[in-house]
């Protein structure tokens, strides 16, 4: 008996359930046999499911819906589990607190002595206590707005999940209006990465991601001026898509830049430090943290670490220019009516385009936490990007290390986890190679 392709995503959506619903149970137990080999079944199922989103031109509507229903299940599931002790988002909380009992994050550091007193008991085991905040002014009012509504990590997990769900909103959205199936919105739900990251752990990232979407939908409608606010915004999350930059160029305004600019400049001015500009920690970040860094490691050992993040943020760029340019020189129109974009405009808004430079740039960084591709995954849904897509699978050994450091283990990752990690990778990248020589095949009809 042969499956129609909805019987077959109903199938491997059923095996996401039922292994993420396993990991749930065993979040306190990251990194564990027993929490990692669900989450590799989980692994290995979304990647035949992204096989099954290529394969099939469309999917009714009801699958989408199913599909996104499950979605909701596990990330409860996550989002009711509570995250590690030490986990980001205890930090959120207190940088959240100091800002609202008229601290700078910048400034003071969480083991003061003096400070003791403002801890609370989910703010007293925040990692890395002895140093000041390195999120940049944007996550920083993020955190003292949730906090506001309420002081718990809950709330910021509750937070980062209602921004997970805006970006399926606007997803969705985006593929209406570019044609593309919306079962891609799957390719982003049913990521096992969402579910450890946003409604478990609680990452910031997300956020960053959702303003980075928003920024995209916003150049598909020619909104410039929303474009260039929600891109500056995003920066001011994590500096991350600031390699983005350059596909940007003549798609905004010179006055719609500075005007993003100049929010971005004012979300820093309650922080200013006798008009010294708020960094915290972050050179410290830079100069001493790293994890899952071989490219970045070769790097440094050519040259000293500041230069060697320059290079990760250089190579970014220019990879970003790359595309722009080569956008630019296409003429052709697609689409039809009110609605029809220049090609060099459709395709600088288009998926790859953003996910490739911070795929580049995120390769050679000095720390690739799983968190970090969380900006990655509204952007994979074209075969080129079948690489990164594998790479936010392949990343999933690394929590391995949160298992090895409860036994007394340096923060290392193996050398065996990184060659499996980037391994799989380069073999993606030479399958795209191939394909590319070979005819394209047909998509099923929709069943």
């Amino acid at each position: 008996m042969t499956l129609t392709p909805s019987s077959r995503l109903y199938f491997l959506g059923s095996i996401l359930l039922v292994s993420l619903t396993f990991a749930s149970r065993q979040f306190t137990s990251l990194g564990a046999l027993s929490f990692m080999l669900p989450l590799a079944v989980a692994g290995v199922t979304y990647l035949l499911a992204i096989r099954e989103f290529f394969s099939t031109e469309r999917f009714p509507r009801q699958v989408i819906f199913i599909g996104l229903g499950l979605a909701a299940v596990w990330h409860v599931l996550f989002l009711l589990q509570p995250p590690g002790a030490d986990d980001d988002v205890h930090r959120y909380v207190w940088d959240g607190r100091v800002q609202r009992l008229g601290y700078n994050p910048y400034i003071v550091v969480p083991s003061d002595p003096a400070l003791a007193g403002l801890h609370t008991p989910e703010t007293r085991t925040l990692n890395h206590p002895d140093l000041p905040s390195p999120y940049p002014a944007g996550a920083e009012l993020f955190f003292r707005a949730v906090t506001a509504v309420h002081e718990s990590v809950f709330a910021l997990k509750v937070a980062f999940v209602l921004c997970d769900f805006a970006i399926v909103l606007v997803l969705l959205d985006v593929l209406r209006r570019s044609g593309q199936g919306e079962h891609w919105v799957l390719a982003y739900a049913w990521h096992p990465l969402l579910a450890i990251e946003v409604a478990g752990s609680g990452h910031v990232d997300i956020v960053g991601a959702l303003l980075l979407l928003v920024s995209v939908a916003a150049l598909g409608r020619r909104r410039r001026a929303l474009a260039a606010l929600a891109f500056g915004l995003a920066v001011a999350v994590k500096l991350l898509p600031i390699v983005l930059l350059p596909l940007f160029w003549k798609r905004v305004r010179v006055r719609d830049g500075a005007l993003a600019a100049v929010v971005v400049g004012l979300l820093y001015a309650p922080f200013l430090n006798q008009g010294r500009f708020p960094l915290g920690s972050l050179g410290k970040y830079f100069h001493s943290f790293r994890f899952n860094d071989p490219v970045f490691a070769i790097l440094e050992r050519a040259t000293y670490p500041e230069l060697a993040v320059g290079l990760a943020a250089l190579i970014g760029f220019l990879s970003a220019a790359w595309m722009r340019s080569a956008e630019r020189r296409s003429t052709t129109r697609v689409g039809t009516g009110a609605f029809a974009l220049p090609a060099s405009e459709a395709r600088a808004a288009s998926a790859q385009a953003f996910a490739w430079p911070m795929a580049a740039s995120l390769l050679c960084a000095p720390v690739v936490y799983p968190w970090y591709l969380l900006w990655l995954l509204p952007f994979l849904r074209s075969a080129s990007t079948l690489p990164v897509i594998v790479w936010t699978v392949s990343i999933i050994p690394t929590y391995y290390v949160w298992h090895l450091r409860t036994l007394g283990r340096p923060w290392i990752v193996p050398g065996w986890i990184m060659v499996l990690e980037y391994g799989l990778v380069a073999v993606a990248a030479v399958i795209v190679a191939f394909a590319r020589k070979r005819p394209a095949a047909t998509p099923r009809s929709p069943d």
